[in-house]
């Protein structure tokens, strides 16, 4: 896991913009019953989904109302570390979201009612740590060749193409896709992709005025037009958008939604 997370009564502000991450959440909302997710394009538009969901890798952004979301607990799981909890391959949730329940069926609703009731913040990590210890589908070692490519990935810039990867690991291009699609939930090249744009979010949140320049460099852009194709890509805003509406939201891919 990446992180447990608890928000309890937080403050409530308009409406939030969540671009792609990589990663793949859980939520449990401890307020309400219900998640409403809002279409990025018409933010008047949601779908509603119980309280406890889980949000897939995404190629493009979804908006959420943090003023429906006063108190919930979650999970933020690494790449490639929510596939062994699922029971269903990760691709299959890929730019979805999906209540919890149809994947672990009536013990979601068990463990949402027993977060609920749950007294101290320490209890309720308790709770969900154990349930998704009763929920490992399969062993938590991820396919070696995954494994590899996740750490090779990691490397700042690694510059690697990705039939390098698959012949380094030993497969075949195709079945080293299929592989880390099914496991992590996009294929190797979006997942890089939008690795390199958390790297100029991350960048950029060190500076109150980005060199967009200098941040396409450092973080393996061609050039800055190609920097810009992507956040409006992965965020459907400009890198200069995100800066001024970027959310004080511990996770770094949130931007306050505008008009």
């Amino acid at each position: 896991m990446e992180r447990l997370w608890l928000l309890i009564n937080a403050p409530a502000h308009s409406k939030e913009r969540i671009a792609a991450s990589g990663r793949i959440d859980l939520g449990i909302n401890l307020h309400e019953n219900e998640f409403r997710i809002y279409d990025p394009a018409k933010p008047e538009r949601s779908k509603r989904f119980s309280g406890a969901v889980v949000s897939g890798t995404h190629s493009g952004p979804f908006v959420i109302d943090p003023r429906e979301l006063v108190s919930v607990i979650g999970v933020r799981f690494r790449p490639g570390c929510a596939f062994p909890f699922l029971g269903t391959a990760a691709s299959e949730l890929a730019d979805a979201h999906v209540d919890l329940e149809a994947l672990w069926g009536t013990s979601a609703i068990e463990l949402r009612e027993r977060l609920c009731t749950a007294k101290t913040p320490g209890e309720r990590f308790n709770l969900l740590e154990k349930a998704l210890v009763a929920h490992l589908f399969r062993p938590l070692e991820r396919h070696y060749a995954v494994r590899f490519a996740l750490d090779t990935f990691g490397r700042a810039n690694s510059g690697l193409a990705i039939r390098d990867v698959a012949r380094d690991a030993g497969l075949s291009q195709r079945r080293f896709i299929q592989l880390f699609a099914r496991e992590v939930g996009m294929s190797p090249k979006l997942f890089c992709r939008v690795r390199r744009f958390r790297q100029a979010l991350e960048t950029m949140r060190r500076t109150a005025v980005p060199n967009w320049g200098r941040v396409a460099v450092d973080c393996g852009y061609y050039d800055q037009s190609h920097l810009i194709h992507d956040f409006r890509f992965f965020s459907n805003l400009s890198p200069t958008e995100f800066v001024r509406q970027r959310s004080d939201c511990v996770m770094q891919n949130h931007a306050t939604l505008v008009g």
